[in-house]
């Protein structure tokens, strides 16, 4: 309890303290709004419960809680609908990584109890809707707005390339995590269409794709709600609807993007000691696809920057009017 008591009082000094920071810098500019207090505290004390809890379950190590962190309390000032995002990649990819733990060890070699997260992968994955929420501060503010070209041109397309890259990232994982447990048949290689053993990087299945779906589809609907919940000015704005669907498109095709660099661009071999595949050259390892260029940290960050650029000039052309 005493504990808690000193947290929420660190939090509080914390939050006061950005304030007062931030209404000296509008003072002394007289171009920007201070931030209000209460968005200062909840930027704070949220992305902090959070990655308490993935602390202690072991989601996140000691420096992906300190990633965790920064990255949370970056989207949580810039927009809520950016923490309603990353809140559904979050939440859902790490119930999915623990999910029939057992039966992953069998086949991944680098299978961590818990699915506990580093700093690296935590900047592999938010690295880039970070570096997008602070330009979007630049832009118009910490505040929540309609994805609309024709009144936000610029911000819209930041609004876009954030969720679509943590859709991609959406649809990896749940790709990566529910096909190994649900399909019944192997998985084949996306350039070849060979069938390869579990494991292997590039190699995808019907269930994998329908996952990355939905996986980006879920991300998509929680940007979706969190703005019929936050903005007021929607019966004026563009129809918002397309967030689900564009979440769902970037979810597959990052998906589909990250197997194709993968197979490419990762070492994959199968072991005969152990009968895993594994990402490392030996003389027992027979090789299957790819060249040691990247690790799956690196695919995961590139797959989601080319999908941030890419998918929202799509966007862009067919997105409707109102």
């Amino acid at each position: 309890m005493m504990t808690d008591i000193i947290v929420l009082c660190f939090t509080l000094a914390i939050s006061l303290c950005f304030w007062i920071i931030s209404i000296a810098i509008s003072t002394s500019s007289g171009m920007t709004q201070p931030v209000s207090p209460w968005r200062w505290l909840f930027s704070v004390l949220v992305p902090l419960v959070i990655t308490s809890r993935a602390f202690k379950k072991k989601s996140l190590d000691f420096g992906g809680c300190l990633g965790a962190l920064l990255v949370g309390f970056i989207l949580t000032l810039a927009n809520m609908s950016f923490l309603a995002a990353l809140f559904a990649f979050f939440i859902t990819s790490s119930k999915l990584t623990r999910w029939n733990g057992e039966l992953k060890k069998r086949f991944d070699s680098e299978y961590k109890a818990g699915g506990q997260r580093n700093w690296i992968q935590v900047f592999c994955n938010g690295g880039v809707p970070t570096e997008l929420a602070l330009l979007y501060m630049i832009e118009v503010g910490p505040g929540e707005m309609a994805v609309d070209f024709r009144t936000q041109y610029t911000a819209s397309w930041m609004c876009l390339s954030l969720l679509g890259a943590l859709a991609c990232s959406t649809g990896d994982t749940w790709a990566s995590e529910v096909a190994p447990v649900l399909s019944k048949s192997q998985p084949r290689l996306i350039t070849t269409w060979k069938e390869v053993p579990a494991g292997t990087n590039g190699g995808v299945t019907i269930i994998g794709l329908v996952a990355s779906l939905l996986g980006g589809a879920t991300v998509g609907t929680a940007y979706f709600i969190s703005q019929l919940l936050l903005v007021s000015d929607l019966p004026s704005a563009a129809p918002q609807w397309p967030l689900v669907v564009y979440g769902a498109a970037a979810g597959l095709l990052g998906s589909l993007l990250d197997s194709l660099m993968g197979a490419v661009m990762q070492y994959s071999g199968y072991d005969e000691t152990t009968g895993k595949v594994v990402n490392f050259q030996s003389p027992k390892v027979k090789w299957i696809c790819g060249k040691a260029i990247l690790d799956n940290n690196g695919v995961n960050l590139f797959s989601s920057v080319l999908i941030a650029l890419i998918f929202p000039g799509l966007a862009w052309a067919v997105w409707p009017v109102r």
